[in-house]
């Protein structure tokens, strides 16, 4: 009779145990979620900082012609 009761006991440790991981299991799950997100969010920034980049190197380049037609900086 002794058995029975740590037997439970250690039933029941496990089963809390399992609840347990399960409740990781679906953090991981949710962080795996965000992470792809971020991942996207983080690829159409860069998608945005190359578009930004291109313009401002075309006005660069308007800018320097401008700037050789006033006569403002010596020809090259």
């Amino acid at each position: 009779m002794v058995e029975e009761p740590s037997l439970q006991c250690v039933l029941d440790g496990q089963r809390r145990a399992d609840e347990k991981m399960d409740r990781m299991l679906a953090d991981i799950g949710d962080l795996k979620i965000r992470m792809t997100e971020i991942e996207a969010n983080l690829a159409h920034v860069q998608t945005g900082m190359a578009l930004i980049n291109a313009r401002i190197d075309r006005v660069e380049t308007r800018l320097d012609r401008i700037e050789r037609r006033l006569e403002l900086i010596p020809a090259s």
